[in-house]
């Protein structure tokens, strides 16, 4: 295998062209020998390739369900029924179906299926703002006035590529954060937005059908037109804008000229009864719809739900949101598992950070990063698991704290991506996917 085909087996040949800041450092050990630099980085790329070639990850595909706003891990994931009122809140518990396992009582049917997820309590990082916190929460880095890292999606796009015809990377409704998207990627690797919802009746994909009066034999005409421009203009100027037009041109003719790729969005083709059973409003649709495109071949969608910015009146927040989460969440896992998919997709579900430990003066917690809870799923993670633990107070990690590097190491490892793998940035800045992080194995199936 030539290198110009690694990109496709999750390597690309900037990463085998140099090496990285913990190789250099083992050059020196190397003195001794009769090898030379030159031969040195050979036998380093060759391994290299072997192990990524014999790499190989137990998931094809993630669900992100993202919460934006900060939920508040107490009255979710991780109650606390014996410290004080001020602390635990107002809202019950219910047992769940892991022995000694409670959630908060608005999660009465995720409860029912504890057994397939593994709930970490001690999630923590440092960042109590929300644009900070989301940053963490996609990229797996900590937010820099340097550069603009790629989100998870991206770096998936932009090293696994397309299948079945559909963008890799989808965000439902729509990108719900500047950090999202590509970063220092080129934009080519942005998600594809619907820029509707689902749960909307008439819902429809932004651009998706040809123009009205266009059959496919004239699309075919209009395309080979735009070929022809393409390579004039690449021809005269070489620069992300221009390779990234391009891209989206291909991706969407693809789209546009297979069924099969316009029938993955169609949310219509789901039995009414099964779009019952997830709930006619937006976590319920917008959970169906993420099933139908990981099942046709997108690689990560992403969605939102709700807001959980609950500074004030949290109970009355958690009763009105939560429910219908409740339901879609416990229908799209059982789907999936009825489905035989569950084991080949990751689902994961986050928020920027948790609340404070006390209620404050107006019956709502404020943002609080130290500890909160992110919820797996499928995809080679450990069953029925609570992973770590917060202390009584929900105030800090107690057992097992984990940080966004080691979270986001673990899922990449899950994918079949080495995080330390190296990505360039501008200025021919070597960048690792995930820097510092390392797989909890103790996490994995």
């Amino acid at each position: 295998m030539s290198l110009t085909g690694l990109r496709g087996h999750g390597c690309s040949p900037a990463h085998f062209s140099r090496l990285s800041r913990r190789g250099f450092l083992q050059v020196g050990m190397l003195a001794g020998t009769a090898l030379t630099l030159p031969q040195l980085l050979a036998r380093r790329a060759a391994a290299e390739l072997k192990d990524y070639q014999n790499f190989k990850g137990t998931a094809e595909s993630i669900i992100h369900i993202f919460m934006p706003g900060g939920m508040a891990h107490q009255e979710s994931f991780d109650p606390k029924p014996y410290a004080p009122i001020e602390y635990r809140g107002e809202m019950g518990r219910v047992q769940t179906n892991v022995a000694g396992v409670e959630f908060g009582d608005t999660l009465p049917r995720t409860a029912s299926i504890a057994d397939r997820l593994c709930v970490i309590r001690s999630m923590t990082h440092g960042e109590a703002a929300h644009e900070r916190g989301t940053h963490n929460m996609f990229t797996g880095y900590r937010p820099s006035p340097a550069l603009q890292f790629p989100s998870i999606g991206s770096v998936i796009s932009h090293e696994f590529g397309s299948r079945n015809s559909l963008p890799p990377y989808v965000c439902v409704p729509g990108m719900p954060s500047e950090f999202a998207g590509s970063g220092y990627l080129s934009s080519a690797f942005a998600p594809f937005s619907l820029g509707s919802d689902p749960a909307d009746g008439g819902f429809k994909v932004l651009d998706l059908d040809l123009p009205s009066g266009v059959d496919d034999s004239r699309s075919a005409t209009r395309r080979s037109a735009l070929d022809a421009v393409n390579a004039h203009f690449l021809k005269k100027e070489q620069s992300d804008n221009i390779t990234a037009m391009n891209s989206f041109y291909e991706s969407a003719y693809s789209l546009i000229s297979s069924p099969e790729a316009r029938q993955a969005f169609d949310i219509s083709k789901e039995p009414d009864a099964l779009r019952d059973e997830y709930g006619r409003n937006t976590a319920g649709q917008r959970m169906l719809l993420a099933r139908r495109l990981v099942e046709a071949g997108v690689r990560l969608v992403n969605l939102t739900y709700g807001g959980w910015d609950m500074h004030d009146s949290i109970v009355a927040g958690f009763r009105n949101q939560m429910p219908a989460f409740d339901q879609a969440f416990h229908r799209l896992l059982t789907d999936l598992e009825q489905r035989g998919m569950l084991d080949k997709t990751l689902v994961m579900v986050s928020s920027e950070f948790g609340r404070t430990p006390k209620i404050n003066g107006t019956g709502g917690r404020d943002h609080w990063p130290k500890v909160f809870s992110v919820v797996l799923a499928g995809g080679g993670i450990k069953k029925g698991v609570v992973y770590g633990s917060s202390n009584a107070t929900a105030s800090e990690p107690e057992e097992n704290p984990i940080g966004v590097e080691d979270l986001f190491t673990t899922v990449y490892h899950c994918l079949g991506i080495v995080a330390d793998k190296e990505l360039m940035a501008p200025g021919d800045r070597p960048i690792e996917i995930c820097d510092g992080g390392k797989v909890r194995t103790d996490m994995l199936a």
